[in-house]
């Protein structure tokens, strides 16, 4: 079976309750489960204390009226293992929105250290109450260290946003990082964590387009350029990224927030052919971008038609990213950042 087979394969099982496609045989569940625990072992438990709470307001001097946007997900969304909320995904995201769009921005931090793919609905529920404009979803590295069937992680992931979408909100994924390149993850289970991630990172392309989402392939966080520079970009405890490591992933998604709240200049509507953009079927386009970490999916029309003989159209984008700028902190009130 090639790679987008399988993947259209697992999205389907997710959507309809099946088991879906595994990355191991049975004979190697235990030992996968085994060597699971061991790396937990060494990264360490959870600091006691929370990161620092990026909720707030954004752009003192800009105008209004506010966009506002919900993060919800695990410690990647959450910013576990900085100490300054300015370094915060949250807080860089709100700042960059906030500068490229000219305008006040709301952000509301919902994500939970430890968080899997079936702990968000909560998330989504209080989320929904602050009737956001967009929604930031970053899960999935947690399920695949618990080894949990991703299937059942695409599934719940996909209920979510299609709450989210039904309320009228855009959605933007950053799919499952890469985890074979984390260093306390050793041989059989470093091959077995980036196979699961990857497949995982695909079928979440899939149901997350198909849901009207969009999504932007985050392999670039636990990548090669933070296999790199793991001193630079990994925090303390070698799985979570630092202040660094925080900044090139808001590097790749805030392209894709402008877009996906229409804030994109004019010259970048288009796809550039010469940037290898275009548009494909889902399965197909979910095995490239997981290849290439950066790459946004949303879905599109060809000829009048949101399907065509092998599923959903959707458009390959390779966004510029923004020069970084100073994160901001937020204010606790819109008069206070006014």
């Amino acid at each position: 079976m090639g790679k987008a087979a399988a993947a259209r394969k697992l999205a389907s099982a997710a959507a309809f309750g099946g088991g879906g496609v595994s990355v191991v045989g049975a004979g190697l569940w235990g030992v996968l489960k085994a060597e699971a625990s061991l790396a937990r072992r060494t990264i360490g438990t959870p600091r006691d204390e929370p990161p620092p709470d990026a909720t707030g307001w954004y752009g003192r001097t800009r105008p209004g009226p506010a966009h506002r946007v919900a993060v919800i997900g695990d410690s990647s969304a959450a910013g576990y293992g900085v100490d300054r909320v300015e370094d915060t995904p949250g807080a860089l995201l709100a700042s960059g929105l906030s500068r490229e769009a000219d305008r006040r921005v709301y952000l509301r931090s919902f994500a939970r250290v430890g968080a899997q793919t079936s702990q968000i609905a909560a998330q989504v529920d209080a989320a929904l109450l602050i009737e956001p404009d967009l929604a930031v979803i970053l899960v999935g590295a947690n399920d695949v260290t618990h080894t949990v069937p991703p299937s059942q992680s695409v599934r719940h992931l996909v209920e979510q946003v299609r709450r989210l979408r039904d309320a009228g909100v855009e959605v933007v994924v950053g799919t499952c990082p890469d985890l074979g390149t984390i260093k306390p993850i050793a041989p059989p289970l470093k091959q077995v964590a980036r196979a699961w991630s990857r497949r995982l990172a695909a079928a979440q392309t899939i149901a997350v387009v198909e849901a009207g989402g969009r999504t932007v392939s985050l392999g670039s966080i636990l990548g090669p350029e933070f296999e790199a520079a793991p001193a630079v970009l990994f925090g303390p405890d070698q799985f979570h990224p630092s202040a660094d490591g925080y900044r090139s992933l808001v590097g790749v998604l805030l392209p894709s927030v402008l877009a996906a709240l229409g804030l994109i200049p004019e010259a970048e509507v288009h796809a550039d052919g010469l940037r290898g953009e275009g548009v494909m079927p889902v399965a197909r386009a979910a095995v490239a971008a997981v290849r290439q970490p950066g790459t946004e999916l949303g879905g599109t029309e060809v000829r009048g038609h949101r399907l065509g003989v092998r599923g959903r159209w959707v458009e390959l984008r390779h966004r510029r990213r923004h020069p970084h700028g100073e994160a901001e902190g937020p204010q606790p009130s819109e008069d206070a950042s006014a």
